[in-house]
């Protein structure tokens, strides 16, 4: 497990989910024991293995893979996991 520090302070835990052939899922989770305030972005995979369909990327090499300043910017492009609101319309 890896563990990035936001601008804050927190100390987020970071977790690689649903890895494709060229993209996985980055998961920022929050110290908080409720998952409201988990966060996540894509992360781009380059090389040869993008071409293949059957290909998928390790998850732990994914993580290895990045480094402070890459979690940096995907923190700062990440979109937060669950919203506020109902996920459908009363009327």
């Amino acid at each position: 497990m890896k563990t990035f520090r936001s601008p804050d302070g927190t100390p987020w835990t970071i977790a690689v989910e649903s890895p494709s052939h060229s993209s996985a899922l980055v998961i920022f989770v929050h110290p908080a024991p409720t998952g409201r305030f988990n966060r996540y972005a894509w992360v781009n995979a380059h090389g040869p293995q993008v071409n293949d369909p059957r290909a998928r990327l390790e998850p732990k090499r994914v993580l290895d893979g990045l480094t402070e300043r890459d979690l940096a910017r995907l923190f700062r492009r990440s979109v937060p996991v669950h919203l506020d609101r109902p996920s459908y319309i009363v009327s």
